[in-house]
């Protein structure tokens, strides 16, 4: 069971209560994605200091390792892994889709390839369902056709056509639908009407961040945020940076996930409130400061030359270190925008946090996709 409940508003970014039947949580929220069944160096009990009320977990990955066998066995993924709260199951199509290489698509289905051992594998709309049910998922993505940016209209024709009936094949109470239908207004328009007809207990906003630049990325949320049921939670997948939240929150959008946040934080990457930093470069080898302005446990007990000096040196516990920062950072962000949201000053938040927050670079960005894509020439 689903409720979703909005609180406050402020000229169209709001605040709200997300029910589920494993608890309940606090819009606008970002969720940490544990693909696997963890969230990557980071147990449960330091999930839960963190303040994070909720998880994204994956489930292409957990169908391919450890298997549906294991996992049922012990009751569903939140006992496997030792996790009591809120449980959101993206299908995979975006892994799978972006593997174009490993995968055939059929109207069926995906017949795929594993990435781990090249085993052949086929996953219907159905199929996943029945996985996301066995994994325990509190809510339920389901399979959808994920592009790369492109301007070939009849590519993503077809694939609303194939998402779409993939959509009706997968209703159940707990379902997300997918509004998908690439940088076509149009189209996205009559994907939203179509989604918005089904009822769904909530949307999710898909097919963004694959390469297209970042001004039709947020003209397309606001598109579709303007569209969807007023009434229910909208969820942007795959879009998680400081940057990019502050602003779609302003459009009306709800929950968020990405790997951003822990991804970067493996690499050195440490998000402050002027923008990120990279910890390995040598101009922090004598810094005696914290990370950044705040109280998480790393910021309090360790100074950025120990950090720079633990990558450097390769030591596991950094990982650690530096995802709690990370996460530390975007849980007081969605608490910052939840309390100007509720004392109507989001414009003014909005507007002093962007001023500050130094994005990456828009043309290394949009090559870094770039390379990502290379080799996938078309996804039908």
């Amino acid at each position: 069971m689903i409720d979703f409940r909005i609180t406050h508003e402020d000229k169209g970014a709001r605040t709200g209560i997300l029910k589920t039947r494993s608890g309940e949580v606090e819009t606008p929220v970002f969720l940490p994605l544990a693909p696997q069944g963890s969230v990557k160096a980071l147990s449960p009990d330091d999930l839960k200091t963190l303040g994070i009320k909720m998880l994204m977990s994956n489930i292409y990955h957990l169908y391919l390792r450890p298997g549906e066998e294991v996992i049922g066995k012990f009751g569903g993924l939140k006992k496997f892994m030792g996790w009591d709260g809120p449980l959101s199951l993206d299908s995979g199509g975006y892994q799978v889709f972006s593997l174009a290489h490993l995968r055939e698509l059929k109207r069926e289905g995906v017949l795929f390839r594993s990435h781990i051992d090249g085993s052949e594998h086929f996953l219907s709309p159905e199929r996943v369902v029945e996985l996301g049910d066995i994994f325990g998922g509190d809510i339920i993505f389901p399979l959808d056709v994920c592009l790369p940016y492109t301007d070939d209209r009849g590519i993503v024709e077809e694939a609303l056509s194939i998402t779409h009936d993939w959509l009706r094949r997968s209703l159940k109470e707990n379902l997300f639908g997918v509004v998908q239908g690439g940088f076509f207004e149009d189209i996205r328009e009559r994907a939203c009407r179509y989604v918005s007809s089904l009822e769904l207990p909530g949307y999710g906003i898909g097919g963004l961040s694959v390469g297209e630049p970042k001004e039709l990325t947020f003209k397309i949320i606001r598109l579709v945020s303007s569209l969807l049921p007023y009434e229910k939670p909208r969820h942007l997948l795959g879009i998680g940076s400081p940057y990019d939240v502050v602003v779609a929150v302003s459009f009306g959008v709800d929950i968020f996930d990405c790997a951003f946040p822990t991804r970067i934080a493996r690499n050195g990457g440490i998000l402050t409130r002027y923008g990120k930093i990279d910890i390995t470069k040598r101009e922090f080898s004598l810094d005696e400061g914290p990370l950044d302005d705040c109280d998480c446990y790393t910021c309090r007990n360790f100074t950025r030359s120990y950090i720079h000096h633990l990558f450097k040196a390769k030591e596991l516990l950094v990982y650690r270190l530096a995802t709690i920062h990370n996460l530390h950072f975007m849980m007081r962000l969605m608490e910052g925008i939840r309390e100007a949201i509720k004392g109507g000053y989001y414009s003014e938040f909005k507007e002093e946090f962007l001023s500050k927050y130094k994005p990456s670079d828009e043309a290394a960005r949009l090559e870094q996709k770039r390379k990502w894509l290379e080799g996938v020439k078309r996804f039908l």
